[in-house]
């Protein structure tokens, strides 16, 4: 039988998420948690493969990862639980023979959030309108031998909870072809170029590629294919590592700021130094 898992995992706790020799990778830790229950012996001939690439530092909410096994019921008990704490599981389906999350795949959403509020929100949402439709993103991705033609479904840019967040979701993506068009759209937001800057790399008349934004930003949080995962519950250790990743994460925050506002009273310091110097 073949099934599909819907994974999410922190993109920085991997070099990427593609196997790779000699390196901790996503697919390369949840083929060997499958190999431990007895799944398959070769993640070849098991046709162990996943929706996309997402490269080293970007995290995924919904990646999906499909395998043919003899133990079906083993996957989706055990599964789950066999997975390192920093990969959960949270759904599966049973999918035909020959399913390949890759090439079956009607559409993917990424969404970027931005570490700092790049500032004109509407002059985001009218230069990331530019992307929708069917266009050469050349000057969007890291070059490759594959078509530059994508077709984009849908753009926002929002603020939310304080951040500002690009999502889009097209029917596939170039490489490092989300983060260039974020780069962009950062630009855009400071006021270092307009929506025709946009037009412009999206005609090919630009010039330069943007500077693709830092992968930490970057979370794969869809990938569609007109069926539902049946609902699966992430393991208690997965659980407890995002809730404590969760309180690194604010006293991190926290720290930041009291470091931040140190920096910024050391001038005022000199200054108060230098006038006690002067004192008779």
């Amino acid at each position: 039988m073949r099934c599909a898992f819907r994974i999410g995992y922190w993109g920085e706790q991997f070099f990427g998420s593609q196997v790779q020799p000699d390196v901790r990778t996503v697919e390369g830790e949840v083929a060997a948690a499958c190999r431990r229950l007895g799944l398959f012996d070769d993640p070849k001939e098991a046709g162990f493969t996943s929706a996309g690439r997402t490269d080293r530092g970007v995290h995924a909410a919904a990646q999906v990862v499909a395998f043919t096994t003899d133990l079906p019921g083993r996957a989706v008990a055990a599964l789950p639980h066999e997975l390192p704490k920093d990969i959960w599981c949270t759904g599966w389906a049973a999918v035909h023979d020959r399913f390949n999350p890759r090439k079956e795949a009607l559409a993917r959403t990424y969404r970027y959030y931005f570490g700092e509020h790049p500032g004109d929100l509407a002059a985001m949402n009218r230069a990331a309108a530019l992307f929708v439709g069917e266009h050469d993103f050349t000057l969007f991705s890291r070059k490759s031998e594959r078509s530059p033609i994508r077709r984009v479904l849908a753009t926002s840019v929002a603020e939310e909870e304080g951040a500002c967040v690009f999502q889009v979701t097209a029917e596939s993506f170039l490489w490092n072809m989300v983060r260039c068009m974020a780069g962009a759209l950062d630009a855009v937001g400071r006021g270092e170029c307009g929506a025709d800057g946009i037009a412009d790399l999206l005609t090919g008349r630009g010039g330069r590629r943007p500077a693709a934004a830092p992968p930490h930003g970057l979370i794969l949080t869809d990938v569609d294919y007109g069926f539902a995962f049946t609902p699966v519950r992430p393991s208690r250790k997965a659980m407890a590592a995002l809730e404590n990743r969760g309180r690194e994460l604010r006293q991190k925050e926290g720290a930041n700021r009291e470091l931040h506002r140190f920096c910024l009273d050391v001038p005022r310091e000199q200054a108060v130094d230098d006038e006690l110097r002067h004192l008779p």
